[in-house]
């Protein structure tokens, strides 16, 4: 099956190198050696240059007729349906194995280890605000000394009631300062007193909500991991929950590289996208790209346009990943150049360098020749005297005058 495999993404197996080993090269044998597949044709080459591979219109035309007359060609000790039954044992056969053999290529882990961490942060939050509001019966002053979830739970869980301040080290889980601030308030607080039984629960919750924040953490950390196998081109430019969330939505990393740039850059905002829709508004710029850092860098007045071109790449990459091999060049180092250089240029920094590294020279407008007025050139027209120009206008109504009269007799002779 490993071999099987190997043949199909044009890979030389061990077994097939030893075959080709024993009974062509040790045998001296010059003739040429018909590949259909070019590329495991191109792999052959590479592991034996002294060899002659041919693939051509003949090789392929050779290799048709031998799967046209392939039945015929093993009629005498299979049967049709015994073929029919291998071809369909191989395919499942097949299939399974690729599906165990690239595990990390498998985007369904992400879909649903993102779609838990977000599970995971409303319980954290449900948990950590029930805490405090359970808690600040006691010690009202704590939450507005610590903000942080996670080092509230744990001074409660540490310290119990607020009596036992004075017993506890609070430098172990709080620094010096912060400490002390909450030191000074326990001694000071206003909050009812509390039963060793209440305490104990108040502690229990506490214990719940920091094993959910490491099991959290954990998780994000195997999403990282697992989005820098599946879609290395995809983290680069977005991150991985970003990425990861965008997969999800989608529902698979091949369904997202199917999606054009304009989809994919409102994806997540749906249903503001119909209510613009209905109500003739306009429509959103972003969705769940917004999240990216990239346009968190940006200007307020250009997140529009870099989620646009952040949103092409992403699509560039995303097909990348999904349609291509380990062998696949990476292109989202390059198309991060250049939506940093589009940053630029949108802030009013022209960049001095191409994405290809070749500096940028400064535009030079040539200088226009005004040309110089010849009065050489100029044509001088003769006056005209008063009289010759009365004896002019009276020859024009003189005329005028014969074209009425001519006129008026051709009527009256027509009358």
């Amino acid at each position: 099956m490993k071999a099987t495999t190997a043949l199909l993404e044009g890979k030389v197996h061990k077994s097939l190198k030893q075959f080709v080993e024993k009974s062509v090269v040790q045998k001296d044998i010059e003739d040429k050696i018909a590949v259909s597949d070019k590329k495991l044709g191109t792999a052959i080459k590479e592991a034996f240059p002294e060899l002659n591979v041919v693939n051509d219109a003949p090789v392929m035309e050779l290799f048709r007729c031998i799967r046209f007359q392939q039945k015929d060609l093993l009629s005498e000790n299979l049967s049709a349906q015994d073929m029919n039954q291998m071809a369909l044992g191989l395919a499942h056969s097949l299939g399974r194995y690729k599906l165990k053999f690239s595990p990390d290529k498998v985007d369904v882990m992400i879909v649903q280890a993102i779609s838990l961490l977000d599970d995971l942060d409303k319980e954290l939050n449900t948990y950590a605000m029930r805490v405090k509001e359970w808690y600040g019966w006691h010690f009202p002053e704590l939450a507005r000394l610590l903000s942080d979830n996670l080092n509230y739970a744990r001074v409660v869980r540490f310290m119990g009631s607020r009596a036992n301040v004075t017993k506890v080290d609070l430098t172990d889980v709080l620094s010096e300062t912060e400490a002390k601030l909450v030191h000074d308030a326990a001694l000071l607080s206003m909050g009812t007193d509390i039963n060793a039984e209440d305490m104990t629960y108040i502690q229990d919750l506490c214990e719940q909500v920091i094993e959910i924040h490491d099991y959290r953490e954990e998780l994000n950390g195997y999403i990282k991991n697992r989005m820098h196998a599946i879609a290395p081109n995809l983290t680069i430019l977005v991150g991985e929950l970003v990425g990861a969330r965008l997969i999800a939505h989608a529902g698979s990393l091949i369904n997202l590289a199917k999606h054009p740039a304009s989809t994919v850059q409102i994806l997540g905002a749906e249903k503001a996208l119909f209510r613009a829709l209905k109500t003739k508004k306009a429509t959103p710029k972003y969705g769940l790209i917004y999240h990216a850092s990239l346009v968190g860098q940006t200007a307020p007045k250009n997140k529009g346009k870099i989620s646009r071109v952040l949103a092409n790449k992403a699509v560039l990459g995303c097909r990348v990943d999904a349609l291509g091999d380990e062998n696949t060049k990476k292109v989202s180092i390059d198309n991060l150049k250049k939506i940093h250089m589009r940053m630029q240029q949108l802030d009013g920094r022209a960049p001095t360098t191409t994405p290809t590294g070749i500096p940028l020279e400064k535009y030079e407008s040539p200088e226009e020749v005004v040309p110089v007025y010849n009065t050489s050139e100029d044509i001088v027209l003769e006056e005209v005297s008063s009289s010759k120009k009365r004896k002019r206008d009276s020859k024009k109504d003189d005329d005028e005058k014969d074209k009425k009269k001519s006129k008026k007799a051709r009527r009256s002779s027509k009358a």
